[in-house]
């Protein structure tokens, strides 16, 4: 993904993916975008095939989920543990074409757009082709991603912001994806559209193992591979690192994400 590939890719972003990846939310969300039992449902980026997972749950015996994703080490994990009656795992670029997956009632596109900053409209104009008329497409992601917090020392809070402008120029990632789903929706004539804001990520007081594992995580890797230098800092990126998990342990911390959801019909013809 992006201009220098996937900007999260470690030997432990499989295992960070399905932990960070609540089964619940995911039903939730994907009931109130109108998900139904029957439906022929794709998840867009699937990743490590949890959501795929449950997408099918949601569709029941009667319908099928197929899950999408450009690299083979998260289809082979999602085919290693998240399998089922119903799903069928798909190697396949959401950039090229996909009309040889054939046609869907509900495409599902969950944390994707993110990483495609350039791209995103073009992928979610792709990605319609193949939505069936009165068809249903959700889409959903962050704004401010990873720049909501509450209490940061003054050299760390412009070191996150300067952080993320260089994941925007080198890897082609967009920390404000969430607030352009609608127009995206909008300018591709959907219908009844509708939006949902909730918190994401929302931390404070004692910290969970999980949250302190996915985002400890994301900071981690993003900024050692965003490119910035960390010239603030007498001990470089490690002082960096250090300062930021001293903040995060806080019990005083308060930090949370903007979550976008956008569902809409696709135009009869």
């Amino acid at each position: 993904m992006g201009q220098r590939g996937y900007l999260m890719e470690s030997e432990e972003e499989a295992v960070r993916l399905d932990l960070k990846t609540d089964g619940a939310v995911v039903e939730k969300q994907a009931l109130w975008a109108g998900i139904k039992p029957g439906m022929r449902v794709a998840d867009m980026g699937c990743g490590v095939g949890k959501t795929t997972f449950h997408l099918n749950k949601l569709v029941g015996p009667k319908g099928s989920a197929v899950g999408v994703d450009l690299a083979p080490q998260r289809i082979q994990y999602a085919q290693n543990h998240y399998d089922h009656v119903g799903i069928e795992y798909v190697g396949k670029d959401i950039r090229e074409p996909l009309e040889d997956l054939g046609m869907f009632d509900f495409i599902w596109v969950r944390f994707v757009l993110e990483y495609y900053r350039l791209e995103s409209f073009d992928i979610v104009k792709n990605i319609s082709k193949v939505l069936k008329p009165g068809g249903i497409l959700c889409l959903i992601d962050l704004d401010c991603n990873c720049l909501r917090h509450f209490g940061l020392p003054q050299r760390l809070e412009t070191v996150l912001v300067n952080v993320m402008q260089k994941l925007e120029q080198n890897f082609n990632f967009d920390p404000y994806a969430g607030i352009k789903l609608y127009s995206y929706l909008y300018d591709l004539d959907f219908q009844d559209i509708d939006v949902d804001v909730a918190p994401h990520n929302l931390i404070f007081g004692e910290l969970k193992e999980i949250d302190n594992f996915n985002f400890t995580k994301k900071v981690e890797i993003a900024a050692k591979n965003s490119g910035y230098r960390f010239e603030g800092y007498e001990e470089g990126y490690e002082g960096f690192l250090k300062e930021f998990e001293n903040y995060f342990s806080d019990l005083r911390r308060f930090t949370y994400t903007p979550l976008i959801s956008c569902r809409g019909l696709k135009s009869l013809p």
